[in-house]
């Protein structure tokens, strides 16, 4: 934004033409949507996770990809840890590869998957059954009462730092690969992703 005098508060710039750039985002509207990218490169916008996702649901080959690199990521970290009896898997209702990998990894287990969208959890039950428990509600830190393990998704949304520190139960972190925390393992090089184990 810096560099492109701060276009992306397009909004408090058209309220106020006269506001000198620098003071945009002093005067940020709550409401107003802002971007971190500039005109020039907001189509990066598009290539949100979410978007990965849904074409990690359209294409079978990638698909396989990431429940394949995302078992051997669990498989390595779970061996060292007593069997879990229940799992809160926050987030990844679009596309739930935690709770369909944790089904064949922890088959035992019972999955609670928590998402704050609905739409997401009815996309998830079509891939995972009636076997896993979909709670419509926001996870917030010092909520994981009653799971023995805790699985954290790459785009949650609050303070990660705040739910790793108040869980009496491990947490697994999926996370960006430069992110180390914990115990962790790469999940792949290519989704530049990794999964990290935070012990209480």
């Amino acid at each position: 934004n810096t560099l492109f005098l701060n276009d992306g508060f397009h909004v408090e710039h058209h309220v106020d033409p006269r506001r000198h750039w620098t003071q945009l985002p002093r005067h940020r509207f709550a409401a107003a949507r802002s971007s971190p990218w500039p005109a020039a490169l907001r189509w990066l916008e598009m290539c949100s996770l979410e978007g990965l996702e849904r074409l990690a649901l359209r294409s079978n080959t990638l698909r396989r990809f990431v429940l394949e690199t995302h078992e051997r990521a669990f498989r390595r970290l779970l061996r060292d840890l007593p069997p879990a009896r229940r799992v809160g898997i926050v987030g990844g209702g679009l596309f739930p590869r935690t709770a369909m990998v944790l089904r064949r990894v922890a088959p035992e287990a019972r999955l609670s998957v928590i998402d704050l969208s609905a739409e997401n959890l009815r996309e998830a039950r079509a891939w995972v059954g009636r076997e896993v428990e979909f709670r419509h509600e926001r996870f917030a830190p010092g909520q994981g009462e009653g799971f023995d393990l805790l699985v954290l998704p790459l785009d949650f949304q609050g303070d990660r730092e705040a739910v790793c520190r108040e869980a009496r139960v491990p947490v697994l972190v999926h996370d960006w690969i430069w992110r180390d925390r914990g115990r962790g393992t790469v999940v792949s090089d290519a989704l530049l992703k990794r999964l990290n184990l935070v012990m209480p």
